[in-house]
């Protein structure tokens, strides 16, 4: 497997570097610090391309434009300290298969590339909040091509909506927030913060989420509630 790495930060680097190592053994890492150098690395054999947005050379984000024409088939996800909604929903609309905001976990982050090579796309839940509060986020794409991305973006409020439905059926309104928040990477004590509830509270809900999703960990059950647009 061979993935591409663009940031202007070479700790942020390192540690996505790390993290997506774990996927399999022996990847071979491309990275890049500039529009320049993603430009001059990028190629068709890529099996992933990672890329912030704000970096030396960029122009809004007309270095993903430049990247998506010149290797339409290479899957692309923007990981970016932008939390802005209308910024991640012009990265999907671009083709990008997945938008990961570098206030997420590692964990999120790792799950999010899982889905996205699994032939997935993955939205984050803040894109998703003029739904009400316990939309997850992730929404599984029509097929592994990478047009097939805008038309997935540009159902996400559909596709959430069938998500939540879903998981009301299977749980409660308060194990929905809670895995909500869990989605975002966020520990137990922050939940129970978030939520006005104690964080043994929250790990009675999240044992009762893991048996609902039929899951054993906090990674399976984001997953899990990724792709319950399919059932």
């Amino acid at each position: 497997m061979k993935i591409l790495i663009a940031d202007d930060h070479r700790l942020v680097i390192e540690a996505v570097k790390a993290k997506l190592s774990e996927i399999e053994a022996g990847i071979d890492f491309v990275l890049a610090m500039s529009v320049e150098e993603l430009l001059a690395s990028a190629s068709d054999d890529l099996d992933l391309a990672v890329i912030d947005l704000n970096m030396p050379g960029a122009e809004g984000q007309a270095h993903i434009d430049e990247i998506r024409r010149r290797h339409p088939a290479v899957p692309v996800i923007v990981l970016s300290g932008y939390e802005d909604p209308a910024v991640m929903r012009s990265a999907l609309e671009r083709g990008v298969l997945g938008f990961i905001p570098k206030a997420y976990s590692p964990e999120v982050m790792l799950s999010a590339v899982r889905l996205v090579l699994a032939g997935g796309v993955y939205v984050p839940p803040m894109m998703l909040s003029s739904l009400p509060p316990g939309v997850v986020a992730g929404i599984p794409a029509a097929g592994t091509a990478a047009s097939d991305a805008a038309a997935a973006a540009r159902g996400s409020a559909a596709a959430a909506a069938q998500t939540l439905e879903h998981l009301r059926k299977v749980l409660t309104e308060r194990q929905v927030e809670v895995l909500q928040l869990l989605s975002q990477g966020k520990p137990n004590k922050l939940i129970g913060r978030a939520l006005g509830i104690s964080e043994g509270t929250v790990k009675i809900h999240l044992a009762a989420i893991f048996r609902a999703l039929n899951v054993r960990n906090r990674t399976e059950a984001v997953v899990a509630a990724q792709t319950l647009t399919e059932a």
